[in-house]
């Protein structure tokens, strides 16, 4: 895996934007093993109520995450940024076995290396029950939409 991934920190407003949008691209492939890449071989997480330790982990965590969250797809948005961090809040789509569609809202703190890999990463998320027709996130972004802000709603 790649040990280095810019842009680097200190960030400016623009590499923290293009480090969001290389985030929300990647973990559109839910390809768990590229998504670790970004990350460092002991990154820490919290996501939800779980602690994850590692890319091992960070890779077993995205196989059933994408196992369960069926047709995921994300948005994220800057939300601040200083230094080696970076404030992130997103929304992301996806529907159960049972075809219910869910919105999850969240908000993530990310901390950088000297290399551009994250080695800690703190994810808050709600879920909301959505109807089919509500849905307003279908598959990665489009190149000429990237930077938009996500609504709240």
């Amino acid at each position: 895996m790649p040990e280095d991934r810019p842009p680097y920190p200190p960030f400016t407003e623009e590499t923290a934007r293009q480090k969001v949008q290389a985030a929300e691209d990647a973990w559109n492939t839910r390809d768990p093993e590229r998504v670790a890449s970004a990350y460092t071989p002991d990154s820490v997480w919290r996501n939800r109520d779980r602690f994850i330790t590692g890319r091992d982990e960070i890779i077993a965590f995205l196989k059933e995450k994408w196992e369960r969250e069926l047709d995921y797809a994300l948005r994220k948005s800057l939300w601040g940024f200083r230094e080696n961090r970076i404030a992130v809040r997103f929304q992301y789509e996806w529907h159960d076995d049972g075809g219910q569609w869910w919105r999850s809202y969240g908000n993530e703190l990310w901390e950088f290396d000297e290399r551009g890999l994250m080695r800690r990463r703190e994810a808050s998320i709600n879920d909301v029950r959505i109807a089919e027709s509500d849905r307003r996130i279908r598959g990665p972004r489009p190149e000429a939409e990237h930077g938009a802000d996500i609504p709240i709603r």
